[in-house]
């Protein structure tokens, strides 16, 4: 039987022009969390963005199971903690890039 999984979408501010979302799952059947992947959004808002990250989203999940990708965890703080400690660089590389870019405009 294939497995079931519940979309939790989970947001942190950065400041006051920036915002991560933190696409997770929760299998059903063992209550185990992941993180599928982090969208990083800017002012201005972009939509192409906001639907290239929604694309790539469904890709990620029809490709993998979610928990194959990036593990189980018992709670969501602990699967984001997870991802953060794996991707914590570039998330750092993306926001310093989008501060520069909001610089030279």
């Amino acid at each position: 039987m294939r497995k079931i999984y519940r979309e939790i979408s989970v947001w942190r501010r950065i400041d006051d022009k920036r915002a991560v979302r933190f696409r997770c799952f929760e299998e059903l059947e063992s209550h185990l969390f992941c993180v599928q992947s982090a969208d990083f959004y800017s002012m201005p808002l972009n939509a192409d963005v906001a639907a290239d990250s929604d694309r790539q989203f469904l890709e990620l999940f029809m490709e993998e199971e979610p928990a194959e990708r990036s593990g189980g965890f018992a709670s969501i703080g602990e699967a984001i903690a997870a991802h953060e400690k794996d991707f914590g660089p570039m998330a750092e590389v993306v926001a310093a890039h989008e501060k520069s870019k909001g610089r030279s405009e």
